[in-house]
Parts: C-alpha cells; sequence; structure tokens
C-alpha cells in the first residue's frame, strides 16, 4: 500500500498514530505529496479527485481518501478495535467528527492567513472560525473527559491530533485557557510514543 501524505498535515497525523498504534507502518509507503487547495497535487488527480492527503492507494481496490475513512480501514484491517464496538461505537465517531471540525475550522484559518492576499484576507472570518474551535474545546473539557481518560480510541487519537495541530500553527490564541482538565489530558497524551514520533516538523 501507498500512503500519500504531507507531514504537516494533522489529518494525515491521525493515520500514521494508527499505524504505530496498530503496528503496520511496516506495511505502507509513504509517499510525499505537497498538495494545497489553490496548487493541486499531480501525483493524487489520477487517484483522488479531490487532491487532498491522506490517501491510501492499495493493490486491490480504489484508493481510499478522507482521513476517517483510510483510519477505519486500517483499523478494520488491524482488528484493532479502535473503533469500540455496541453504543460505545457512535461516542467515539462522534468524538472524532468533533476533532475533525476543529481541524476543518483551523486549517481555515491557516489558509485565509497563508493563502488568501492580504488584501483580500478578513479577520472576522478567522475570528469565527476560532469561535468553532473554543466552543468544540470547552465541550470536551466539560463532557467528554471520562471518554477521554478512558481505554485508546480513534475518538481519542482524533482529539489529540486536533489539539497538537492548534499547538502548531495557532498556539498564540490559547485554546487551554479554561480547558484546564484537557490540557493535563493532551499533555499526557502528547507522550505516547506514537505522537512523538509523529510531530510535525518545526
Amino acid at each position: 500500500m501507498k500512503l500519500y501524505f504531507s507531514p504537516t498535515s494533522p489529518y494525515v497525523r491521525k493515520v500514521m498514530v494508527l499505524l504505530h498504534e496498530t503496528d503496520q507502518l511496516q506495511d505502507v509507503e509513504l509517499v510525499t505529496a505537497a498538495t494545497t487547495p489553490i496548487d493541486p497535487s499531480e501525483a493524487l488527480l489520477a487517484k483522488v479527485p479531490l487532491t487532498k492527503v491522506p490517501a491510501l492507494e492499495r493493490p486491490d481496490g480504489p484508493t481510499l481518501f478522507d482521513s476517517r475513512v483510510i483510519c477505519a480501514f486500517l483499523n478494520n484491517r488491524a482488528k484493532a478495535g479502535l473503533y469500540q464496538e455496541g453504543a460505545a461505537q457512535w461516542d467515539v465517531l462522534t468524538l472524532e467528527a468533533l476533532a475533525d471540525g476543529i481541524l476543518d475550522a483551523a486549517l481555515l484559518i491557516t489558509y485565509e492567513g497563508r493563502m488568501r492576499p492580504e488584501d483580500k484576507q478578513w479577520d472576522g472570518w478567522a475570528d469565527a472560525q476560532w469561535d468553532k474551535i473554543e466552543r468544540a474545546c470547552a465541550a470536551l473539557n466539560q463532557r467528554w473527559m471520562a471518554h477521554l481518560s478512558g481505554s485508546l480510541d480513534m475518538g481519542q487519537v482524533a482529539v489529540a491530533c486536533a489539539l497538537g495541530y492548534l499547538d502548531f500553527r495557532h498556539d498564540a490564541r490559547g485554546w487551554r485557557k479554561g480547558n484546564d482538565a484537557l490540557a493535563a489530558w493532551c499533555e499526557n497524551f502528547a507522550e505516547r510514543p506514537s505522537m512523538v514520533a509523529t510531530q510535525p516538523p518545526t
């Protein structure tokens, strides 16, 4: 299998953490694919119509894309149980969706500041995206700590990668303020070998 990736993508990091946690890293060839909304990767055009990473090329089926699809596939392949079963599965999926929503908003802020021409940038847009992130972090801190403190699952991995991206690109905005329990959990989770091994380059 080939994983098209960017080392700074938080969605890629989710997949990489899963590969480490399930001992599947040796089964995947990593292929760097630099791609942005305004400069799509030529290597991805024939495989992924959205030209987004991560993308997982398989020998026995179409290329998979979207980190949630790839994570579910790799979890199933390893029979890792990272999505749990029964009613708990929906909690994991909801938590992963919340984490990906944080990433979606954070990336919009990043793109606003780095890709849109300066004279067309709108602070109000970026602030509105940060409002979503603040609400999500508050919800995690108030409602999800029992789950986050439980046995490892993809919801936890997704949240840790989302918060790691906030530290990487938007640390100055201070997501930790008022979220002491979440901040302590994140600091502890970041010490896992899979998280250390997948830190984005500075």
